[in-house]
């Protein structure tokens, strides 16, 4: 499945901003995790810093948040884990790669389908300058929009 992304304040900006201040804090910890750790490093170190930060500032999350597929009916046995899952309603997809590039984002979109949330973020550590995508699916629509 492939998705035209828009940019969700040219819709509805009063959401765009309520959005943005709900993930500010977990956005701002993967920021204070990349400063302290600096970039370079391996996915996992990144992952743990993170599990650490989101730790002691109290916020409820599922490091390896398993989720099952069903097809035509059925589960399919393969087991799927998205890094974090955050406060019940929030995805996190950490990588540690060059640049972002589609295949990530598509990771992150198809696993927000797949366990019908609707807030993603997709951070990158591994840059000198940290990258950070956040995503909102509208589940009536099934539209994917960047905010």
């Amino acid at each position: 499945m492939t998705y035209n992304i828009a940019k969700l304040a040219d819709f509805n900006s009063a959401l765009a901003t309520e959005l943005k201040n709900h993930c500010y804090i977990i956005v701002g910890l993967c920021q204070q995790v990349h400063r302290e750790m600096g970039p370079f490093l391996n996915e996992y170190m990144y992952q743990e810093a993170l599990d650490i930060s989101l730790e002691e500032n109290g916020i409820e999350k599922v490091k390896e948040y398993y989720f099952s597929v069903i097809y035509h009916g059925r589960q399919i046995r393969h087991k799927h884990y998205a890094d974090f899952l955050i406060n019940n309603d929030i995805l996190i997809e950490c990588k540690a790669v060059e640049r972002l590039g589609t295949e990530h984002r598509q990771q992150l979109w198809n696993y927000m389908r797949l366990t019908n949330i609707c807030i993603g973020i997709l951070f990158n550590f591994a840059p000198v300058h940290d990258q950070c995508e956040r995503y909102y699916l509208d589940k009536e629509t099934g539209n994917m929009y960047m905010f």
